[in-house]
């Protein structure tokens, strides 16, 4: 069967630093008709189980561990049996939303394979520091998670994010892919590595 990105919108609230933000979330599934793994399970664990149906759910990768984009992790987990990966550096965000919940933990280059295609776990850390992005290069797509938005970079200013980081992730990780690289974003709409890459030359050329 020929594998496939098939997309949700899921909507809810992310929370952090004493504030709370009305928020539309990009989760991914990927696969074919036999078994899919979902990226980033964001809000609504039984849209997200409905649209997977009866195929085998393998895993749930947290892009990182801001609670829109976890928060319904472990109940898509419970529902399915799939375990719930994210960064280890993510860790202590992760407990910050679920404190009783232990999910297994990704390291920089990991391989997830679905349906016979491989996602590579690049560690693109400055949104929070265990942010990942995962790349099928058989599909010519990156998930980028809140990373590399169509744009720009992701946001920053709150607790455990850095903007060098974050433009030092994007220019060494991400910006060294093939132009034509497509972008799938954890918020918003998706775009390409080549069309991102001039919003990211000024900061780059300011020695981010």
């Amino acid at each position: 069967m020929t594998i496939r990105i098939e997309h949700l919108v899921t909507s809810g609230t992310f929370s952090l630093d004493g504030g709370t933000w009305d928020v539309d979330n990009n989760v991914w599934i990927v696969g074919d008709d036999h078994e899919v793994v979902v990226i980033d399970a964001a809000h609504d664990a039984d849209a997200i189980a409905i649209r997977i149906g009866d195929r085998r759910l393998t895993a749930i990768v947290c892009t990182h561990g801001h609670d829109d984009h976890i928060g319904a992790a472990p109940a898509l987990a419970e529902a399915t049996g799939a375990p719930v990966l994210i960064h280890l550096d993510d860790g202590l965000l992760w407990k910050h939303t679920h404190p009783d919940r232990n999910p297994s933990y990704l390291s920089d280059m990991r391989r997830i394979t679905v349906a016979d295609t491989e996602l590579t776990v690049l560690h693109t850390p400055g949104h929070t520091p265990g942010a990942i992005s995962l790349h099928a290069p058989n599909l010519g797509t990156v998930f980028t998670g809140d990373t590399l938005f169509q744009g720009g970079p992701g946001a920053t200013g709150r607790s455990y994010s850095d903007f060098p980081t974050i433009i030092r992730s994007i220019r060494d990780r991400l910006l060294t892919l093939p132009p034509d690289t497509v972008v799938h974003t954890g918020h918003g709409a998706s775009t390409t590595i080549g069309a991102e890459a001039p919003h990211l030359q000024e900061w780059i050329d300011r020695g981010y």
